[in-house]
């Protein structure tokens, strides 16, 4: 039997390790248990070694009989409060932890960050797969030396790829085979705004010496003179550029040109363009029966817009200025949040573009961006827009005024803000 300190007994020591009572109640027991005395010597011993009898800790020796369910750290009962008639609710002697929410937060964002990395790379890839960059520039002879700033050549194209009957019939295009160009623009990017300058189809020029796209063969120039969308039906893009960069001495850097069916997918795809028409006007040919006043355009309807040119007294150059406002407005609207960040929206309208949109070989997914962005700054004020200059007409053919035409392009090769001012 174990020996205890003088003082203590079995009631000192009581059913476990002591400071309790037999009868007590098992957590009056407990919490006598866990009492410590203070050290010294027990009163009324006398000092051992000069100190007396060292007092006894609290608890008694250990003792493997009274061990039972105290070691196991459960100190008020067994998990879930059993066995002391206490409802711990499960708690096992430690602290609740406070949620980290910066830490969730933290995770959340990095999470947000790298899904929207994911999907930004994965769509550029697969918008960049889609470009048909089929317009080699460097086989354009001759060229001029490039300026400050960025110009491109937007070119819409009358091709009728991808078109049934029933597209053509509906759209009013007819069924004539081959491609000509519908509509011929400089867009001018820079530090100074940027500048849409529409050059009318009939524009008088003078065919230069160039390289065909196909033979390589070089065919020198005779001085002869053409209609300016003449050279897109001799020898295609290429030909077109030598002749614009020929006849105005601007370097052109990227070529960009969109067909009819392309053309009217993208106004679909973007919901349809609103547009402030001044004054009603009907035309069979493009099939053009529009009313005076704001009204949204689908794609069909834009197309007869931008095409109508018999149902107005100026013709063509009435018909360029509807294109510039219109072409501005479309891609206002394609730069919206409502677009942009729609992906119900966002991808139909890059679909539809890329999969019709002919582009020259060095021209990426940002030139195209920034074409865009400075088009839908036209339409915010920031820029200029305006025909080239006519100063009368030849045979039918409009003829350029030739001093506002160099003064113009001065000003576009050294970036500054333009001044002169067209038809």
């Amino acid at each position: 039997m174990n020996e205890w300190p003088q003082g203590w007994s079995e009631n000192n020591r009581g059913d476990r390790y002591g400071g309790g009572t037999a009868g007590e109640p098992e957590p009056a027991r407990v919490m006598r248990q866990v009492r410590r005395e203070p050290s010294g010597p027990y009163p009324g011993q006398a000092p051992q070694y000069g100190g007396g009898v060292p007092r006894q800790p609290a608890s008694p020796p250990y003792d493997p009989a009274y061990d039972s369910d105290y070691n196991t750290g459960q100190v008020y009962g067994g998990q879930g409060g059993g066995g002391n008639g206490y409802d711990d609710g499960g708690y096992t002697g430690g602290y609740r932890q406070t949620p980290d929410w910066g830490r969730r937060v933290k995770r959340t964002l990095t999470t947000v960050v790298v899904a929207l990395l994911v999907i930004s790379v994965g769509t550029y890839f697969w918008a960049d797969s889609k470009l048909r960059e089929e317009v080699d520039l460097s086989k354009v002879i001759n060229r001029p030396e490039a300026g400050d700033g960025t110009n491109y050549l937007i070119v819409g194209s009358d091709s009728r790829d991808g078109m049934s009957d029933e597209d053509k019939q509906r759209l009013h295009t007819g069924s004539a085979e081959g491609k000509r160009t519908d509509s011929m623009m400089i867009l001018h990017t820079g530090s100074n705004g940027p500048t849409l300058i529409s050059l009318p189809r009939d524009s008088d020029v003078e065919l230069p010496s160039f390289k065909g796209s196909e033979s390589g063969k070089e065919y020198p120039g005779t001085g002869k003179r053409i209609k300016l969308n003449a050279t897109y039906s001799m020898d295609g893009p290429e030909l077109l550029v030598r002749t614009v960069e020929y006849n105005t001495g601007l370097h052109i850097d990227h070529y960009v040109e969109i067909g009819f069916a392309g053309f009217a997918n993208i106004v679909d795809a973007v919901g349809g363009v609103e547009m402030d028409i001044p004054k009603a006007f009907k035309d069979k040919n493009s099939g053009a029966d529009f009313a005076a006043g704001k009204q949204t355009l689908n794609g069909e309807e834009a197309l007869a817009f931008v095409r109508t040119r018999y149902a107005f007294a100026g013709s063509d150059l009435d018909r360029t200025k509807n294109q510039q406002k219109f072409l501005s407005a479309l891609a206002n609207q394609a730069a919206t949040p409502g677009t942009v960040l729609n992906p119900f929206r966002l991808y139909p309208t890059l679909s539809a573009g890329l999969d019709t949109l002919i582009v020259s070989e060095d021209t990426g997914l940002f030139d195209l961006a920034s074409m865009f962005w400075a088009m839908k700054g036209v339409t915010g004020g920031e820029g200029t827009s305006m025909n080239m200059p006519i100063s009368g007409s030849s045979g039918g053919n409009l003829v350029w005024d030739k001093a506002k035409v160099k003064k113009l392009v001065e000003q576009l090769k050294n970036d500054e803000r333009v001044t002169v001012k067209g038809n």
